[in-house]
């Protein structure tokens, strides 16, 4: 999963006409480490989204205007419009991760 490198290419991406989802971690979280195990499976069975990582931390501004209060946490954009967040949570299990981003068909 590509990491987003700088404010410029966030604002690029979650403006786009595609559903854009972004991983909020850190490199220091377990449960982010443990999602990193099983994301490209998730990944591979959502074609139709582009995925992205983005380091909390690193872009806290970001990551508060969103209200991310937890890691890992998913978010999707569409049209510069945040339409989903699955919280840290709720965001521990392949299972967990696709039923989410199968409620987001209906979003495209």
């Amino acid at each position: 999963m590509e990491r987003i490198q700088s404010e410029e290419q966030y604002q690029e991406l979650i403006n786009g006409d595609r559903l854009t989802v972004i991983k909020f971690d850190t490199n220091w979280c377990p449960d982010c480490k443990n999602l990193d195990r099983f994301i490209g499976d998730v990944i591979d069975k959502h074609q139709d989204k582009q995925f992205f990582a983005l380091d909390a931390e690193k872009f806290l501004t970001i990551a508060e205007q969103n209200q991310v209060r937890g890691i890992p946490s998913l978010l999707v954009f569409k049209d510069g419009e945040k339409i989903a967040h699955l919280h840290s949570k709720w965001a521990k299990t392949p299972t967990q991760i696709s039923e989410y981003l199968e409620t987001l068909e209906s979003k495209q």
